[in-house]
């Protein structure tokens, strides 16, 4: 490790590799998000019928061959090829020639995840309990691991820098990014592959989150997952992953890359309170959102987008709302809020990845996404949420906040580039 450099080294998004149940990568997720349609739908890769959720983000027409050989999947379960797949899209966005023949000391990954290779872990113990440990497939111990997402996208590409798994619940995606800035900011690298992958419908994930009552039990794909409507129920699961390319500026310039947006800000903190419900006067949100323009140097009225946490649950929803409004005060009126997860469902680990790259996307095309299923007003949720339909509007700097289970708050904050 590199002991760091004086200054602050400019970050900046060159590439981004999205997988998710509404389009894979980039033209195709943001086709996606363009069409305002949602990818949530019935339950399909297990019996669910014993359980009172339905409905979840599945990725339908997922396709591993495209991206790995007969031998080479073997080695991966289902998260690890999210993750690994997401990282090649990117890295293809950026132009970036990575292989295990030529290997890149100053290119490091961080990437979060919240279950892992669980998916892999059920299956696995099914047998075991069937056929004894000699029916385990001898790489399980391999393929269940958190860090198995950065340990294989470092081995297909030859990424010999910083490598990291972060398990930060719902916020893991989100943390990978900000790490990202943090790494290159502080000299260790020049180049991160920063992500979030997530596999978990399998039933005793499921089943889990089914007996805390924290999931939408609605079997209507159009309702199930509707942020900030009065009627909401729950966040609706799913799976996926994203990639971004966050490099360092003049790295990026250097070799004349195509440059997104520039990755500003970044904060991190805990509730300290409870494992599934937020701390009542939301003061770790509002210091977390406060932190990440504090690190952006921006000032609260320069925020022209926020893609909010906003899971479709009565206590987040309304939470978040309430730290908006202490945090941005009178601007809080005029700033668009979507909650994209009506999209995109609520893939755990890999969410705060992929409303990243919302957010980068948004600033690309200069459009605001809107939040789906808003069909009933909630009082407690009485900002500009972008109902229904997205909208052109000038946007230079935009946020994303992630909160997860333990109390977890990130935030993470990107702009147009400025010389």
């Amino acid at each position: 490790m590199f002991s760091g450099k004086n200054g602050q080294r400019r970050c900046v998004i060159t590439g981004l590799g999205p997988i998710t149940c509404i389009g894979k990568g980039m033209s195709g997720f943001w086709n996606g998000i363009l069409a305002e349609k949602t990818g949530i739908g019935p339950i399909s890769s297990f019996n669910a019928s014993a359980f009172g959720v339905r409905v979840a983000g599945e990725i339908r027409d997922w396709n591993a061959e495209e991206f790995f050989s007969p031998h080479r999947l073997k080695r991966l379960d289902r998260y690890a090829q999210f993750a690994v797949a997401s990282a090649k899209l990117a890295l293809d966005d950026a132009g970036l020639e990575c292989s295990r023949e030529k290997p890149q000391d100053r290119i490091g990954v961080s990437f979060g995840t919240a279950l892992g290779g669980v998916c892999k872990a059920e299956e696995q113990y099914i047998r075991f309990l069937k056929k004894g440990a000699r029916g385990v497939q001898p790489t399980l111990a391999l393929q269940v691991f958190g860090g198995s997402a950065h340990s294989n996208i470092a081995i297909d590409f030859g990424l010999r820098g910083v490598g990291t798994t972060n398990s930060n619940s719902c916020a893991s995606g989100t943390v990978s990014v900000g790490e990202a800035l943090r790494y290159i900011r502080d000299g260790f690298v020049d180049v991160v592959v920063a992500g979030g992958a997530e596999a978990p419908l399998t039933g005793i994930t499921v089943g889990a989150f089914d007996i805390i009552k924290t999931m939408s039990r609605g079997d209507d794909p159009e309702k199930a997952c509707r942020p900030f409507d009065k009627l909401r129920d729950g966040f609706v699961i799913g799976e996926g992953a994203a990639s971004l390319i966050v490099e360092e500026l003049e790295h990026a310039r250097a070799r004349g890359a195509r440059i997104y947006a520039e990755l500003l800000g970044y904060s991190l903190n805990n509730d300290g309170f409870h494992m599934t419900t937020p701390l009542p006067s939301g003061e770790s949100c509002i210091r977390a959102m406060r932190e990440a323009l504090a690190d952006a140097k921006l000032a609260p009225d320069q925020i022209d987008y926020i893609n909010a946490h906003a899971s479709s649950t009565q206590l987040n929803d309304a939470s978040e709302t309430l730290a908006i409004k202490k945090v941005f005060g009178e601007h809080s009126r005029k700033i668009p809020v979507s909650g994209t997860k009506a999209f995109t469902s609520h893939p755990l680990g890999a969410t705060g990845a992929i409303e990243a790259t919302i957010c980068t996307l948004a600033l690309e095309h200069q459009y605001v996404p809107p939040t789906l299923h808003r069909d009933h007003p909630d009082e407690a949720c009485d900002l500009d949420v972008v109902p229904h339909h997205g909208r052109a509007a000038k946007l230079d700097y935009v946020m994303s906040n992630s909160f997860g289970f333990g109390g977890i708050n990130a935030c993470v904050i990107l702009g147009k580039l400025r010389d």
